[in-house]
């Protein structure tokens, strides 16, 4: 059962469209938290997916970040979606980021 938090971050998450991606500090910002590694673990145990889609979480930097199904998987299913990747990072990240 997610938490309060949880919840907040899982609604957050489901305004981010396909072909864009947020990041785990951008995603803690929208629920007027600093807690990003809670946003992580938030994503890790995401009992909605795929309509929670936390494939579209990545590290501020630009990097792909973490996935429970693997990274392979989570860059397969963002180029699906039209986030163009290279060396495990976003290409044009700035224009694919989605802000709240």
């Amino acid at each position: 059962m997610p938490t309060k938090f949880e919840e907040k971050i899982y609604s957050k998450l489901r305004k981010v469209p396909k072909g864009k991606v947020t990041t785990y500090g951008e995603l803690a910002k929208a629920v007027n938290s600093k807690g990003y590694r809670a946003v992580g673990q938030a994503m890790h145990k995401n009992p909605y997916a795929p309509e929670v889609p936390c494939h579209r979480v990545v590290a501020s930097d630009g990097g792909i970040g973490g996935f429970s199904s693997g990274i392979k998987k989570k860059i397969k299913i963002l180029k699906k979606e039209g986030v163009d990747i290279k060396n495990n990072r976003i290409i044009d990240f700035e224009k694919k980021l989605y802000k709240f």
